[in-house]
C-alpha cells in the first residue's frame, strides 16, 4: 500500500508538542505549565512507558531540579535520596589502582553536592509531576515524521504507523499514526535523535559548529554484599584496559540499599576496528579494585546508550522555523564531569520560557531566535564553556597527556576565565576515525565467567528488550554492497564489535559473507548510526513501545 493509498491520519492540535519524555522534554513541559496553566502541552514518548528507554550513570547535579522544584528534596515520592559522600579518582594499570589526589581536580569536578540514583525513576517522578499540572503524555508512540507547513516551518510530528509487516504491507492489526500539531515543537529525543538529525540537515543547523562527537556508555546495576557497600561513594577511573590513544573510563557508584551502578564509557573516535566496547567493559570488571566489590553480588540490569561528547563547540543552531532542539538532541553533556542531566533540564526550561513568551505575543510556527541567542549566556553555556577543550585535548594527545592538559586548561578557565589553548577543534566525525583492519591485530577477549563477566545475549536479556518480530527492520542499510566491500573487507566488520547487543553479524557463507541484522536485540543505543565507517547504517524508530524496558537505569 502506497502513501497515497493509506487512510488519512487523525490529528490533534496543541500549543506545544514535545518529542521525548526524558529530563529535557519533561522539564520543558512542566515549566510551560508553571508559566501558563492554560497551555495545551503534549509529550510523545517511544518507550513503552516513561523511563523505559532512559539510561544514565547516574550522578546527577541537582541544579536543574533545584530550579524546577526547589523543594524536591522534601518530596517523599522522589527516588533521588543518596547524596555523594566520597569522591575518588583513579588511574588503572592492569593490576593496580593509583588514587589521584582530589586537590589536583578543579572545583567544577567536585561531586559532593550531587546525588546518585536512577535517572529512569527520576523521569517517572517528573512525568507524574507533569501530568498533575495537566500535561498529556503518550508513551508507546514513536515520533516517526516531521510535519511541515507550506512555508517550510515545522507544524508538528506524526507518530509511526502500527501493524506493518516485515514485507512492508499492512497487517490485520494495522493502525494509522496520529498527527500531533503544535504552534511550536520541541525535540528532546536524546543523543543522535532520528528526527533531530533530519532537522539539523534540512536547516543546516550545524553549518557553523564542529562535528558532533559521541561515546558509548555501557551500564550494569548490581546488588552487592552489604558489608562491601559504601553508600554515597563515587569512583571514576581511566587507563587500563583501554590503550592510551583510546578515550574512556570506568564509573562505579554506591547508592540506595546495597546497589551499585557500574559502567564503562568508550569515546567513539577510537581507531582500532577490532576494539569491542562491550568486551572492554567485561574486562574492567575483573580488575582487582572492581572484582573484589562485585564478588558475591548479583547483576540486576544491563543497558547501553550513545552519549553526546562534542560539548560547547559542537552544539548546532538550536532554533528553526516552528521549533527547537533541547537536551542531548543538541548535545549538552559536560564531558569531564560525565554529566548532562542538569543541562538537559536547563535547556528544556530555557526553551519553555521563550516558547511561552512567543505564544504570549501571539506568535506561532516562527523561529525562536531568542532561545538560540540566550543559551550561551545561560547557566548551561557557562557550564560547558570552561570544559570545551577537555575532549579535543584527550583526542589529540591521548589519555595520559591529554587528561593532564585538560585539567590544566580547566584550572586556567576557573582561575582566569581564559584558556591558553583557545577553543580546540574536534577535527572529524567519529565514523571517519577507524583505521583499516590490516593495520591492527585481532583481539582475543577472555571468555565470560558468568559471575563477573557475561556475554552479550544474556546481557540483552536483562535489558527486557522486546520488538514485534513481524515489522520492518528499523536499522536501514543504504548500500549492502558497500557494506561488504568496505565495512567487511576493509574494516573487518566492526559492527559486530561496536554494537553492545549482538545486532550485527557477518555470516560467512563460502565466498559471499552475508550481513545479518538481528533487529530484535537492539537496545536503541544508536552506536551504529554514529560509528559505521561509511555512514551507511541509519537508525529509525521501530514500532512504538519496542526496545528496552529499563526498570531503574
Amino acid at each position: 500500500m502506497s502513501t497515497e493509498e493509506l487512510p488519512p491520519r487523525e490529528s490533534m492540535e496543541f500549543d506545544v508538542v514535545i518529542v521525548g519524555a526524558g529530563p529535557s522534554g519533561l522539564s520543558a513541559a512542566i515549566r510551560l505549565k508553571q508559566l501558563n496553566a492554560d497551555l495545551n502541552v503534549v509529550v510523545v514518548e517511544k518507550g513503552s512507558e516513561v523511563g523505559a528507554h532512559i539510561l544514565s550513570g547516574a550522578v546527577i547535579d541537582p541544579a536543574g531540579l533545584d530550579k524546577l522544584f526547589p523543594d524536591w528534596r522534601e518530596d517523599a515520592d522522589c527516588s533521588l535520596k543518596t547524596q555523594v559522600k566520597d569522591d575518588r579518582f583513579f588511574w588503572f594499570t592492569e593490576t593496580s589502582a593509583i588514587k589521584l589526589p582530589n586537590f589536583i581536580m578543579p572545583p567544577l569536578m567536585n561531586n559532593h553536592h550531587c546525588y546518585i540514583g536512577s535517572l529512569g525513576n527520576v523521569c517517572r517522578w517528573l512525568a507524574r509531576k507533569a501530568e498533575a499540572l495537566g500535561v498529556e503524555i503518550y508513551p508507546g508512540f514513536a515520533a516517526a515524521e516531521v510535519l511541515y507547513d507550506d512555508n517550510g516551518a515545522v507544524r508538528g510530528i506524526a507518530t509511526g504507523d502500527m501493524g506493518i509487516g516485515r514485507d512492508g504491507k499492512p497487517k490485520d492489526s494495522f493502525t494509522r499514526g496520529m498527527e500531533l500539531l503544535g504552534k511550536y515543537t520541541l525535540f528532546a529525543e536524546g543523543a543522535r535523535g532520528s528526527l533531530s538529525k533530519q532537522l539539523i540537515a534540512k536547516y543546516a543547523l550545524d553549518a557553523k559548529s564542529e562535528p558532533p562527537k559521541f561515546g558509548i556508555g555501557l551500564k550494569e546495576v548490581w546488588q552487592i554484599d552489604p558489608a562491601k557497600h559504601q553508600k554515597g561513594l563515587v569512583q571514576h577511573a581511566v587507563g587500563w584496559p583501554l590503550k592510551n590513544d583510546t578515550g574512556g573510563g570506568l564509573f562505579f557508584y554506591h547508592y540506595d540499599e546495597n546497589l551499585v551502578s557500574i559502567g564503562f564509557v568508550v569515546h567513539l573516535n577510537y581507531n582500532d576496528p577490532y576494539l569491542s566496547p562491550f568486551d572492554e567493559f567485561q574486562r574492567v570488571k575483573n580488575h582487582p579494585a572492581v572484582r573484589a566489590t562485585l564478588e558475591g553480588g548479583k547483576r540486576l540490569a544491563y543497558g547501553a546508550r550513545a552519549i553526546t561528547e562534542g560539548g560547547y563547540q559542537s552544539v548546532p543552531r538550536l532554533s528553526f522555523p516552528g521549533g527547537a532542539l533541547i537536551g542531548c538532541a543538541a548535545g549538552f553533556v559536560n564531558v569531564p564531569r560525565i554529566k548532562g542531566v542538569h543541562n538537559a533540564m536547563g535547556t528544556g526550561m530555557l526553551a519553555a520560557e521563550h516558547v511561552n513568551a512567543a505564544l504570549g505575543a501571539g506568535r506561532a510556527n516562527d523561529e525562536l531566535v531568542e532561545y538560540e541567542n540566550a543559551w550561551r549566556d545561560s547557566v548551561v553555556g557557562k557550564d560547558l564553556y570552561p570544559v570545551r577543550n577537555a575532549k579535543p585535548l584527550l583526542s589529540k594527545f591521548g589519555t595520559f597527556i591529554g587528561a593532564g592538559l585538560g585539567i590544566f586548561d580547566m584550572w586556567c578557565n576557573t582561575l582566569f576565565g581564559a584558556s591558553l589553548f583557545g577553543t580546540q577543534s574536534h577535527a572529524k566525525a567519529d565514523r571517519a576515525t577507524l583505521d583499516a583492519a590490516s593495520t591492527h591485530t585481532p583481539k582475543a577477549y577472555p571468555k565470560p565467567d558468568g559471575k563477573i563477566s557475561f556475554d552479550k545475549l544474556s546481557s540483552v536479556f536483562l535489558s527486557n528488550t522486546n520488538h514485534e518480530e513481524d515489522q520492518p527492520v528499523h536499522l536501514k542499510v543504504a548500500d549492502m554492497n558497500l557494506q561488504k566491500v568496505s565495512e567487511h573487507d576493509v574494516f573487518a566488520g566492526p559492527s559486530n564489535r561496536y554494537c553492545p547487543a549482538g545486532v550485527y553479524e557477518w555470516v560467512e557463507e563460502g565466498a559471499a559473507p552475508r550481513f545479518q541484522i538481528n533487529a530484535q536485540n537492539c537496545v536503541h543505543c544508536k552506536t551504529c548510526d554514529v560509528k559505521d565507517p561509511n555512514g551507511n547504517i541509519t537508525w529509525v524508530p521501530p514500532e512504538g513501545g519496542g526496545g528496552p524496558n529499563y526498570e531503574a537505569m
